[in-house]
């Protein structure tokens, strides 16, 4: 068994219609469902976090990290424009 599992299950995923640990019978299946599931995460989900994934043998984990802050007002974030 492939299974795909959620490292860190934010408030945006518990609320949506994936399960953590989901197993499939095939790798295939098991790679084009953790990518879709990123994809999905990073796209429609709140922002605040970014989703990767990773493959470990015959498992697929899917890590949760803060997403960098945007600079605003033209601001490159070196520290000089305050």
């Amino acid at each position: 068994m492939f299974t795909i599992n959620v490292d860190k299950e934010c408030g945006c995923f518990k609320r949506s219609p994936y399960e953590n640990n989901q197993a499939h019978s095939s790798k295939d299946d098991a790679l084009i469902q953790a990518q879709l599931m990123v994809n999905h995460m990073n796209e429609k989900f709140c922002k605040k976090h970014e989703f990767t994934l990773r493959e470990d043998g015959q498992n697929f984990s899917i890590a949760m990290d803060m997403r960098q802050q945007q600079a605003s007002s033209g601001c490159c974030g070196g520290g000089h424009c305050s």
